[in-house]
């Protein structure tokens, strides 16, 4: 009994306490080494840097600084341009164009807050000026920035591949398809819901002006097709292709569209440090945490205790969502991740769900997470840049929340989304 308060109790009495998060995990290890836990408290130390002693790793810096760089450089407002030239005056085709373009923007930043950060402010005062109410913008923008954590190349599933022992090559494929059907049936939602005049500011789509469109914005779309192809072509690791990702953003920010000079590239450097400090200190807390508890032997218990109760996988899946869900709503991904995989996968792979499948359940449920109430890091983000107030947030993302959900449960009880483009080789 003492071993649960201290391992689950006293985390959720300090996060309620408002204290951060690494310092909430490290004070939870400390109290378990003291009390329960068998181990030298040189233990933390070690855990403590031994978590970051991996190269796969090695990508979130890179990938972060990416991002960063496409935030400032010009590349969001391309790819939005491009791609209201594509859907023109058609019925819902701002809205749409908004998800297409979170997609599109999450799968070079990698980060959902920036995501909503550089989507929105874009397309926030243009859907409200075709005529959508501030309520159904803003839920749409903190929802679509989230697709973020399940788009390739994604960071959660680059710690879920380190915490799990998984490839993140066969996790990168797997997100595709179901990262894909979120955007897709956004985009049905939104366009049945919009009026007809909700097109009023985009232009007729037309050869010419699509055409100019992608000219500007094809240094900025040749972003994925470098790191994609260069990963799925063999020629560098995912660890080199955030490398390339950054020299890229560099390249074409500074030397191709000039929106960006030394200066601001150092700037942009600073800042991407302190994002990358916060990343990485949850994910050296959280891996001493993830390691006292693996070694408790809890997870094997839970295992025991779960499989006496005789439920049905597509219980246990549901049981498994919901939880994620509202854990997701108070922990940003890194730190779920590498908490509760070592917790979750056990019984997961119990009730015969492949550890990659998996892996997409757990990046699909804690995107939703970042734009569930009452905590979701996206709402807080969405109103730091809009100044709402969290009651309107809370309101329009709930339509959201009730349709992802439902591609949720899609997702985690149809296999095929997540395991369809992996061959054998890749697993």
């Amino acid at each position: 009994m003492l071993a649960v308060t201290i391992y689950f109790i006293v985390p959720m009495v300090l996060l309620v306490l408002g204290i951060p998060i690494y310092l909430n995990l490290l004070l939870t290890s400390l109290l378990a080494i003291l009390f329960v836990a068998n181990v030298p408290l040189t233990s933390i130390q070690t855990n403590l840097f031994g978590s970051l002693d991996s190269y796969p790793l090695m990508a979130i810096p890179f990938f972060v600084l990416a991002g960063e760089i496409m935030g400032r450089g010009g590349i969001a407002r391309r790819v939005m341009i491009w791609v209201q030239s594509l859907t023109g005056d058609a019925r819902g085709s701002l809205a749409a164009s908004t998800i297409v373009t979170s997609e599109l923007f999450g799968a070079m930043s990698h980060t959902a807050v920036g995501t909503v950060a550089a989507v929105g402010r874009l397309a926030f005062p243009v859907l409200n000026e075709a005529g959508y109410k501030e309520r159904f913008s803003i839920g749409l923008i903190a929802s679509s920035g989230a697709v973020a954590v399940v788009i390739p190349p994604s960071i959660s599933l680059i710690l879920y591949g380190m915490s799990a022992q998984q490839s993140a090559i066969a996790l990168f494929t797997a997100g595709i398809i179901p990262s894909l059907l979120i955007g897709l049936i956004g985009v049905i939602y939104v366009v049945a819901v919009s009026s007809p005049d909700q097109a009023a500011s985009t232009q007729k789509m037309t050869f010419a002006r699509s055409w100019l469109a992608t000219k500007d914005a094809s240094w900025a779309l040749g972003t994925p097709v470098v790191i994609f192809g260069g990963i799925y072509g063999g020629v560098f690791s995912p660890t080199e292709a955030a490398g390339v990702a950054v020299l890229y953003s560099v390249f074409i920010t500074i030397f191709i569209y000039r929106e960006i000079d030394w200066r601001e590239l150092w700037q942009v450097s600073l800042s991407s440090a302190f994002l990358v400090a916060q990343i990485l200190i949850i994910v050296s807390a959280a891996g001493v945490y993830a390691w006292l508890l693996t070694t408790s032997g809890i997870p094997q218990q839970i295992v025991s205790y779960v499989n006496s109760l005789q439920l049905a996988p597509w219980q246990i899946l549901l049981v498994i969502n919901i939880g994620l869900l509202f854990i997701g709503s108070f922990l940003e991904p890194p730190a779920a991740i590498i908490i509760l995989t070592p917790l979750l996968l056990p019984i997961a792979r119990a009730a015969g769900v492949d550890p990659i499948h998996f892996g997409i359940i757990m990046a699909v449920n804690l995107s939703i997470g970042m734009y569930m109430p009452p905590f979701g890091l996206n709402l807080f983000v969405s109103q730091a840049i809009f100044n709402l107030p969290l009651s309107m947030i809370y309101r329009g993302v709930v339509p959201f929340l009730i349709l992802n959900f439902a591609t949720l449960m899609l997702i985690s009880y149809a296999p095929w989304f997540s395991m369809a483009l992996l061959g054998s080789g890749q697993r």
